[in-house]
């Protein structure tokens, strides 16, 4: 796909109202004629990842907590990862060295990585409808840095990644959280 927005960032309008994406940077993993996928990845749980995916708790970047990646079938876990030491055939990367793992086998199947997360769920978009929500202006895209997917302050993340940003964008990162308090 032309226009494909793989491997970039979705970033939440400071005013979106779906709480499921308030304040939410999501990186698009798939954008095609059948739709569109991403992760979350500012949204860390409480879940240990060592609980439900115990060979990954070595190779997990901190926080070592399973993230929500959106509210679609959040009973499946998804994972990225990041510097394979072995060139493997099924390896897509994303944005830089980070591509889409599957965590049902360990990080050595990979042959080594620097750095993995584990999501629950993920964000999914049926043909029109992620064109839809840009159109209206729902979502900011920006530029994906492969060290997103593996922020160590997820809380901070969409304030940082919004005051990166060229020009009045970047002012975006100090709007306040509640309307009333500024």
């Amino acid at each position: 796909m032309e226009n494909s927005l793989a491997g970039k960032l979705l970033v939440a309008n400071p005013l979106m109202g779906d709480p499921n994406f308030a304040r939410s940077v999501v990186l698009v993993v798939e954008d095609n004629e059948e739709g569109s996928m991403g992760l979350v990845l500012n949204r860390a749980s409480e879940e240990p990842v060592d609980h439900y995916l115990p060979m990954w708790s070595d190779t997990v970047a901190p926080p070592h907590v399973i993230f929500v990646g959106g509210p679609v079938m959040t009973d499946v876990a998804i994972g990225v990862g990041a510097g394979p030491t072995v060139p493997m055939d099924d390896w897509s990367p994303i944005v830089g060295d980070v591509s889409l793992i599957d965590v049902a086998f360990g990080p050595d199947h990979w042959g080594g990585m620097n750095a993995a997360r584990v999501f629950a769920g993920y964000s999914g978009w049926v043909p029109g409808q992620l064109l839809a929500e840009l159109s209206i202006q729902s979502w900011i895209i920006c530029d994906a840095e492969p060290a997103d997917a593996f922020d160590p302050e997820p809380e901070t993340l969409w304030n940082r990644v919004l005051a990166r940003q060229p020009g009045r964008l970047s002012l975006y990162a100090r709007f306040p959280e509640d309307l009333r308090s500024n």
